[in-house]
């Protein structure tokens, strides 16, 4: 009883936190009809809360999603920048990611590719070198290839991450050990952990050696099958339009956001800026990165906790970036510490180009100044003259706090098991616990759709 008296005095306190943001305006809120229970409470409008939904709606289950945003989409996001639609999220898909691939099929929706690059700069040994994209590529892949040889020995199943008991002897292993025992050149050594750099969004000195086997895994082993995947075909109509599909007839509640979630009976309390939400099931589809928002009752185990306040090794930026003139097309990749490492030609607008840019450490670039824009542009290509950027810090975006999910030594065997896992009736499901494309929109469809075939089933039983 006393427990019980305390968990209510917290969610007192926070409901009356969130009721004083609602009256200064910093908490959107809808119209919705004003439902507070349904058979499943949905935590997250991204692709595996709406999946979820439809999924759990089509069994005959009630459904109600609540959305902290005034916007579905999580950390895809469709909007109007720098004169035309451009992705200010998750982006690219492929054939390789079995289910993005079908959703698109399901609702008539194609893919366009990016242009093909003409030119190719990077930095290496100290210096900037231009090529073709096809010797840039042959710069990365002999060290890769070495890097990655063991992915599908270690990973006989992609989908099925821990078929190999194996792995738990090398997931506590970092890549930049692995980079170090390769013994390959400075110059490789340089081009390699830029070209991971920017798969992590974000530095390599904590990223997980398995994290980069998985991945190659989903493509049998091929790691330029891979990068293909990472970055070069994008769903027609934009993300949006998938999105907007998945999500038809779903009751979501906008401007919604979660204080507390108390799971310890048989039934769920969800605790909101808009009172109180009572289900059977809840499903929490926020990113590592968000998860510390939320006060869990009981607390999680200790391994999620720790992860929790870890974050994922992804805390990078991405950037749009408009350049004087009509650019050819190119790749560029720079030094793995710069600013921007990553940066590609992606759009003609209006007699000039639209770039997409990556760098690993949101907090070395300010995208609202030009200046350092242009400083960090400079670095990876010459000659061109910045006009306009438009971003998203999604690092700091407390309903994110990271960018695509990439994850730290030990994750893989400590920790995602237990947020695969139910916890009684609170259930988890994001691109961040996925399977298979953790860190793609393949892997949070997949999420949403694993969680939902559990809850239904139990209800069937």
């Amino acid at each position: 009883m006393d427990r019980r008296r305390r968990h209510h005095g917290v969610l007192c306190l926070l409901l009356t936190v969130a009721n004083d943001l609602k009256a200064e305006g910093s908490i959107m809120t809808n119209t919705i009809p004003q439902t507070r229970q349904a058979d499943v409470v949905i935590v997250g409008a991204g692709f595996a809360g709406l999946t979820a939904a439809r999924e759990l709606r089509q069994a005959g289950l009630s459904v109600i999603v609540l959305e902290a945003r005034d916007r579905i989409g999580g950390r895809t996001w469709l909007d109007h920048r720098l004169g035309r639609p451009l992705e200010m999220g998750g982006t690219w898909v492929h054939w390789t990611q079995p289910y993005v691939w079908a959703e698109m099929k399901r609702y008539g929706i194609g893919a366009v590719q990016s242009p093909v690059p003409r030119t190719a700069y990077w930095w290496a040994g100290g210096a900037r070198h231009e090529g073709t994209p096809e010797q840039l590529l042959n710069e990365i892949d002999a060290p890769n290839r070495k890097l990655v040889e063991q992915s599908r020995q270690y990973f006989p199943q992609p989908f099925a991450p821990f078929t190999n008991p194996d792995i738990k002897g090398i997931d506590h292993v970092s890549l930049p050990k692995k980079i170090a025992e390769l013994q390959i050149t400075d110059y490789s050594r340089d081009v390699l952990e830029s070209f991971w750099a920017l798969n992590f969004n974000g530095p390599v000195d904590d990223a997980a050696f398995t994290q980069a086997l998985r991945w190659v895994a989903l493509t049998n082993g091929d790691w330029l099958v891979n990068f293909e995947a990472c970055a070069t075909f994008k769903i027609q109509g934009g993300t949006g339009q998938l999105i907007n599909g998945i999500a038809a007839g779903t009751d979501v509640r906008l401007g919604t956001t979660v204080a507390a979630v108390n799971y310890s009976g048989g039934n769920v309390t969800v605790l909101t800026s808009d009172g109180e939400f009572q289900a059977a099931h809840v499903i929490c589809t926020l990113p590592l990165g968000a998860m510390g928002t939320i006060a869990f009752e009981p607390p999680l185990p200790g391994a999620s906790r720790k992860s929790i306040a870890e974050g994922q090794v992804s805390r990078g930026i991405k950037v749009w970036v408009t350049v004087r003139g009509d650019v050819q097309p190119f790749v560029a990749l720079g030094a793995a510490e710069w600013p921007l490492n990553f940066a590609q030609a992606e759009y003609d607008q209006d007699g000039n180009t639209i770039l997409v840019a990556f760098g690993p450490d949101s907090t070395r670039l300010d995208a609202t100044d030009l200046q350092q824009v242009q400083a960090a542009v400079d670095l990876l290509v010459p000659d061109l003259e910045v006009l306009d950027v438009a971003s998203h810090d999604w690092t700091g975006d407390a309903l994110s706090g990271e960018t695509w999910p990439m994850h730290r030594p030990g994750f893989l065997t400590e920790t995602l098991p237990g947020f695969q896992q139910p916890h009684g009736c609170l259930l988890f499901a994001g691109s961040d616990y996925a399977n298979g494309w953790g860190g793609f929109i393949d892997g949070a469809i997949e999420s949403g759709l694993e969680v939902a075939r559990s809850i239904a089933n139990e209800h069937s039983a």
